[in-house]
């Protein structure tokens, strides 16, 4: 676009942007950009020439003035957008919206109730920050149209997030393909009008507090009480889950939490970490130190909104953060136990990019099994389900509560293992041996290239696709398989895998939520002696090559 053109379009931003704040970091930008400054032109261009686009997780951004940032105006034009498509589906929707402690999060969740309010919608503001799966159980709990939440969930302190769900036929899941092209159409016809314009409202509802007492309830129900409740350390890192948390662990007869202190309220900038994720090396240290001095052997940390769960276990002196894959084997593996003799339909589900130990152990039991694409969205909705997960920290215990991750319920169903262990004289360690001898060894691994400039992820991509290696770990690559127009049942995905033989996997796909290439690298190992430290060696040797290639 021409320099015309794009201070045309931040000028017309101005004229209808309501966050004072934002007008004047665009106006300084603005003016800077209009003097000659080459860093302030280039910046505008970044905030100008796109927009968020709303996909994977809805709306995820950094902070800041236009269509390319979270913001005000991106969001009531977001509002606006999904309430007309919510107005196309029946007459008068309802919707919940339920926001964390992010910065703005609880003036974009106002924002949107005030324009559905003046659009017609019936509409339930949550007073207060609420967990994310809080909001989400409330859609199906109360048969609503939708759901809002406003989150980036573990992405970094400046961002911020639109997410949304579905009621009917939905059933309270993540809106899929072509909703999310459907609602990113509306959006955009929406941020073609003046947002000034906008009918407004402040007629809508606050959400009773018995929706919270609802979801703990139903959350404390996983618990099989065990009479020797595991201590623990447990850290919100900055989030919104321990208020929710903590009184659903003493519901389900698990004990009080030892907190990380500095960490157990909300609260938007994050001081004590660089990156609100638990996956992220340093976001733990906290939870380490606190646990060390409490004499404790197992952390619990949900991310921000606590739709995830971490764990970490002390083992030989030392700490170990379970892998994702780790946790929900274990966790799939006592819903199958559950699902036993029921005689009721069931199936086990995970992302594709996560181990391939619960298929072992849906085997097993004999209940079916389903890989689905990348994200909740689609895991949620396999039909008869009873467990499901993905490696990145997300588990569903509870499918009849929620149909999204949620890192309370899936974190009461894994203290509740662990008392069991305990009253056997056993340990989480003890169970990871227990599941390999049983199931098979299975180990994991990821490499994570986050980028600067997005153009890198189809560069190092587009590598494997062209030129994949033959052999990994000594072994043949024995089959590439590329998503990009569908494979098999699969719908197109950016997405490619590779086979290697002896029963070995390595996947590699962008994120949908940050500016990162991840590579997933599985290992099995299913007979013989020293399962454990054989495949830990294939998993290593494989993430070895896999680095050399792509460097």
């Amino acid at each position: 676009m021409t320099n015309t053109e794009l201070f045309t379009r931040a000028e017309a931003w101005l004229a209808q942007d309501p966050d004072d704040q934002t007008v004047a970091e665009l106006r300084a930008l603005l003016d800077a950009a209009i003097a000659g400054d080459t860093a302030a032109h280039t910046e505008l261009h970044d905030r100008f020439d796109t927009r968020l686009a709303f996909g994977t997780a809805g709306l995820r951004g950094e902070l800041g003035a236009g269509p390319n940032r979270m913001n005000r105006l991106l969001v009531q034009q977001t509002a606006h957008g999904f309430a007309q498509y919510l107005l196309a589906r029946e007459e008068r929707p309802s919707v919940v919206i339920g926001y964390d402690a992010r910065v703005n999060s609880d003036v974009f969740a106002r924002d949107s109730a005030e324009i559905f309010a003046g659009l017609g919608l019936d509409v339930l503001l949550f007073p207060h920050v609420v967990p994310t799966p809080v909001t989400a159980t409330a859609v199906r709990s109360l048969g609503l149209s939708a759901g809002v939440m406003v989150t980036a969930s573990h992405n970094p302190p400046r961002d911020n997030g639109y997410k949304v769900y579905l009621g009917g036929a939905d059933e309270g899941s993540q809106i899929i393909s072509p909703a999310d092209t459907e609602i990113e159409a509306l959006i955009g016809a929406a941020a073609a009008m003046d947002a000034s314009e906008f009918p407004k409202s402040d007629e809508y509802r606050l959400a009773p507090e018995s929706l919270i007492e609802e979801y703990i309830a139903q959350s404390a129900a996983v618990s099989t009480r065990p009479a020797n409740p595991i201590p623990f350390v447990y850290t919100a890192l900055h989030g919104v889950g321990w208020d929710v948390s903590n009184r659903t662990y003493l519901a389900a007869g698990l004990g009080s939490a030892i907190v990380v202190a500095e960490q157990v309220h909300p609260d938007g900038a994050f001081p004590t970490v660089a990156f609100p994720n638990p996956e992220e090396p340093g976001a733990l240290d906290l939870a380490y130190a606190t646990a060390d001095t409490a004499g404790v052997d197992l952390i619990i940390a949900n991310d921000p909104d606590a739709d995830r769960l971490a764990v970490a276990i002390k083992e030989n002196g030392a700490w170990r953060r379970l892998t994702g894959n780790e946790v929900g084997s274990l966790l799939g593996w006592r819903a199958a136990e559950r699902h036993k003799g029921t005689g009721t339909p069931g199936s086990l589900a995970a992302s594709i990019v996560s181990s391939p130990a619960l298929r072992a152990v849906a085997e097993h039991y004999g209940i079916p099994y389903s890989d689905t694409l990348t994200g909740f969205k689609f895991v949620s909705r396999v039909p008869d389900l009873v467990y499901g997960y993905e490696e990145a920290l997300g588990y569903l215990v509870d499918p009849d509560k929620v149909r999204d991750k949620d890192g309370i319920s899936a974190a009461v169903d894994f203290l509740a293992m662990a008392g069991e262990l305990r009253g056997d004289g056993k340990t989480i360690a003890d169970r990871l041996v227990e599941f390999a001898d049983t199931f098979g060894a299975f180990a994991s691994s990821q490499i994570s290239i986050r980028v600067n400039d997005l153009s890198q992820i189809p560069a190092i991509s587009g590598r494997f696709r062209s030129n994949p290696p033959t052999t990994l770990a000594g072994r043949a690559v024995t089959a590439t398989d590329d998503f990009a127009h569908g494979f098999g049942d699969f719908a197109p995905a950016d997405l490619i895998r590779l086979t290697v033989e002896g029963g070995s996997r390595v996947i590699v796909r962008p994120s949908g939520t940050e500016p990162k290439l991840k590579i997933y690298i599985d290992a099995a190992v299913i007979d013989g002696d020293n399962r454990i430290a054989r495949v830990a060696e294939m998993v290593a040797a494989l993430e070895t090559d896999l680095r050399n290639f792509i460097s």
